[in-house]
């Protein structure tokens, strides 16, 4: 099981990751969003999807949840910043989005950091 989790495009985290971005990209679709809610989901959305796609094609790359981490703080935090905790909907779509996303991406550090150990002692 260890063994199959540190394959490329095995681990359920990053997909986990990849998914999440998927949904904040799309979330404009079915919440009540402006202008700023919409473009700031779609955008941090997207960066996630894409770290998540990174991590599941190079498991060994330890920075790369790190990344996620941050990122899942920033769409967490970023009703508040980019002023739109009035939109209840994007509002939780996000804080629910972004705390899950870094969720996803502590859980995968561990995994993460084996890997990239594995990696090291083949040089």
């Amino acid at each position: 099981m260890a063994e199959t989790s540190t394959r490329a495009w095995t681990r359920p985290h990053d997909w986990a990751e990849v998914v999440l971005g998927v949904v904040a990209v799309l979330s404009f679709l079915w919440v009540d969003t402006n202008n700023t809610a919409m473009w700031t989901m779609i955008v941090l959305g997207a960066v996630i999807a894409l770290d998540g796609l990174m991590s599941l094609a190079m498991p060994g790359l330890v920075y790369g949840e790190g990344i996620q981490i941050v990122l899942g703080a920033l769409l967490f935090i970023s009703p508040w910043v980019m002023s739109y905790t009035d939109l209840t909907a994007a509002s939780w779509s996000a804080w629910i989005i972004g705390g899950l996303t870094v969720l996803a991406g502590a859980a995968a550090l561990p995994v993460a950091n084996a890997e990239h150990g594995r990696m090291a002692g083949q040089h």
